[in-house]
């Protein structure tokens, strides 16, 4: 179980995270939230790449600053950057990761051989890593957080860069993962945590606004999320003036615009079930980088 109690992390002036505190138990969570909401600094904190300006991280009830070596055993982790040697093999970065993690080597070559398995680059294993694709240098990255089966995974963007078959399967082993790991994920790819998260945590300008199950936060939001017929040439003007999910042309002269009213907004249009994107949107949809956030 995973504990955070307090967490602020100052840059100088600046608060990148603000008073942070939540629990994780068994299962996946997701992080949501628009760019420098604190996402990158609360992961370098949790994977101890970074250290705290206040408050405590605690695993399984201990402060993992009291026993941060246990802790890294634990822990895995898959960044966002692409940081490989693109000089070695598949196979060789796996068996220099392992050796980093303090694996022995009967053991570190089970794990390596099991974690190419299940990101699909068995056939791979002997190949240079200068010659992979951006999403196979991504799967690579899951292979070796997942080597060792941490009990504490944190993937940063796991998806990034994988075409949607290989999305699918990486959203399955994750969800396999979680029967016996604590998972976090952080993600722009909003239908990949709602598919498969145990609860969902929103970050915002360094603070946790909420921390609750899809199906929760989308009830909140039940009468709030229309649909409504427009004229084409309207379309863009209410993209200006209402938050919109999403547009659809029906016609050559008529559009269907699914929009997220705010709250004690006069309804308009038909209503319609909430998703988790309708979430984002109603949290953060007024933020200035909202185009750059959803992609």
């Amino acid at each position: 179980m995973l504990t955070v109690q307090g967490l602020t992390k100052h840059y100088g002036k600046k608060a990148a995270l603000r008073d942070v505190s939540f629990t994780l138990e068994k299962g996946v969570y997701g992080l949501l939230g628009p760019n420098g909401a604190g996402k990158s600094t609360l992961m370098g904190l949790l994977t101890l790449n970074l250290r705290p300006t206040g408050g405590e991280i605690f695993w399984n009830h201990i402060p993992v600053a009291q026993n941060q070596r246990s802790y890294r055993k634990q822990l895995g982790y898959m960044p966002q950057q692409q940081a490989l040697y693109p000089g070695l093999t598949a196979w060789e970065y796996l068996d220099y990761m392992a050796a980093l993690k303090g694996m022995k080597k009967r053991a570190a070559e089970a794990e390596m051989k099991r974690s190419l398995e299940q990101v699909g680059l068995s056939s791979f294993r002997n190949q240079k890593i200068r010659t992979f694709s951006g999403g196979m240098k991504q799967r690579l990255l899951l292979a070796q957080a997942v080597l060792n089966k941490p009990a504490l995974l944190i993937l940063d963007e796991p998806t990034a860069g994988l075409d949607p078959r290989q999305r699918i399967g990486i959203r399955n082993l994750i969800s396999e993962l979680a029967q016996e790991s604590t998972i976090l994920i952080a993600t722009h790819v909003v239908p990949d945590v709602d598919l498969i998260s145990r609860e969902i945590l929103l970050l915002k300008e360094g603070e946790l606004i909420r921390k609750a199950s899809r199906q929760a936060l989308c009830r909140e939001l039940q009468g709030r999320v229309r649909e409504m017929t427009i004229p084409a040439s309207g379309a863009f003007a209410l993209m200006k003036e209402s938050i919109v999910s999403a547009l659809r042309q029906e016609t050559e002269g008529e559009w269907i615009a699914r929009i997220v009213m705010k709250a004690g907004e006069t309804p308009i249009g038909t209503e319609v079930t909430p998703t988790l994107e309708d979430v984002y949107l109603s949290f953060f949809g007024e933020s200035k980088d909202v185009e750059t956030d959803l992609l």
